[in-house]
C-alpha cells in the first residue's frame, strides 16, 4: 500500500527550501491519501543554535537530502509527528543512529505489527505525561510542545520559539498542496476526490469547512480534551505554521489558527 501513497522517483520530486535561512529547511513531496488524494508531504529540518539539528517527519532520504543536511550540521533528534508520519522513521535512524527518536505512545506496537524497521525509541509521549515530558535541555531550550492523545492520529506539535514557528502534522491543512506536487506533471488541485478532500481542509475565507471537519470529525471522540490541547496551543507565541499536508503558511498563523480552532477555543473558555 505504501506505494501508492509515496512517489517511485522521490529524488526527482522532493523540493528543499530554506523557509528561515540557516534556521529552518522543508523538504516538501508529493504524497496520496488513501493513494488518491493529493494532499502532499514535508519534512522539516530545524538547526538548534547548538548547530544540533531536530528533524520532523522525515521524507525519503534521497542523496540530495543527505547532502543538504550534512551542510546543515550533526542530526540528534528525529520526530514521527503522529502514528501516521513514520514511513521513513527506519532509513534515517539507519543513516543517524546517534539521534534521539521521539513519537507518541502507540507508535512502536503499530510498527511492530506492520514489521517496519526496528527503531528504538528515546522519547515516547503519552497521554500519562502530555503536559510534562520532556526530551533534554539542549531540544527544551529552543522548543514547547504538546502530545495531544484525543487527535484519531496521535499528533505531536512543536512551537520553535526563535522562529516563532509551529511545527505539525494533521492539526491543520492548508490545502492545496501547491508546492509539494510543484515538481511533477500533475496538477495539485486536480481529480474529484482531492478538490472534495481540499473543500474541507483548507484555510481560506473562515474556512468552515475544516471547522466542521474537525468539530464533527476529528474531535468528536473526546472533544473535551480536544479543546483542552488546542487551548494550550493557542497560548504559544507563533507566526508561522509548517503543516505536514499543503503549502506553509508564511505568516498570520496564529490568527489562521485562532480561525481554524474557533468553536473549540470558544467551548474550552465557556466550560
Amino acid at each position: 500500500m505504501t506505494s501508492k501513497l509515496v512517489p517511485k522517483n522521490p529524488a526527482d520530486v522532493i523540493v528543499t527550501r530554506q523557509v528561515v535561512p540557516n534556521v529552518i529547511t522543508t523538504f516538501s513531496a508529493p504524497f496520496w491519501r488513501f493513494g488518491r488524494i493529493k494532499v502532499g508531504g514535508r519534512g522539516t529540518v530545524v538547526r538548534l543554535q547548538s548547530g544540533a539539528l531536530a528533524v520532523f517527519s522525515p521524507v525519503a532520504l534521497t542523496d540530495e537530502v543527505k547532502e543538504t543536511v550534512a551542510k546543515l550540521g550533526e542530526v540528534k533528534y528525529i520526530t514521527a509527528l503522529d502514528i501516521e508520519h513514520h514511513i521513513y522513521l527506519g532509513p534515517w535512524h539507519a543513516a543517524y543512529p546517534q539521534a534521539k527518536v521521539l513519537g507518541p505512545e502507540g507508535l512502536p506496537e503499530k510498527r511492530a505489527k506492520q514489521k517496519n524497521e526496528d527503531v528504538p525509541f528515546s522519547v515516547i509521549f503519552t497521554a500519562k505525561d502530555k503536559d510534562s515530558a520532556t526530551v533534554d535541555a539542549e531540544f527544551d531550550s529552543e522548543f514547547e510542545y504538546t502530545f495531544i492523545p484525543s487527535h484519531p492520529n496521535k499528533e505531536l506539535i512543536f512551537n520553535h520559539k526563535p522562529t516563532r514557528t509551529l511545527i505539525q502534522a494533521d492539526l491543520v491543512f492548508n490545502l492545496p498542496a501547491t508546492e509539494q506536487f510543484s515538481k511533477t506533471s500533475e496538477s495539485a488541485a486536480s481529480g474529484f476526490w482531492t478538490k472534495l478532500f481540499t473543500s474541507f481542509n483548507n484555510t481560506n475565507g473562515a474556512a468552515t469547512g475544516q471547522k466542521r471537519f474537525i468539530w464533527y470529525a476529528i474531535s468528536s471522540g473526546d472533544r473535551k480534551g480536544f479543546n483542552s490541547s488546542v487551548a494550550n496551543v493557542e497560548k504559544w507565541d507563533f507566526d508561522r505554521i509548517i503543516p505536514c499536508h499543503g503549502d506553509v503558511i508564511e505568516t498570520g498563523g496564529k490568527g489562521i489558527f485562532q480561525r481554524v480552532m474557533a468553536w473549540h477555543l470558544a467551548s474550552k473558555k465557556a466550560a
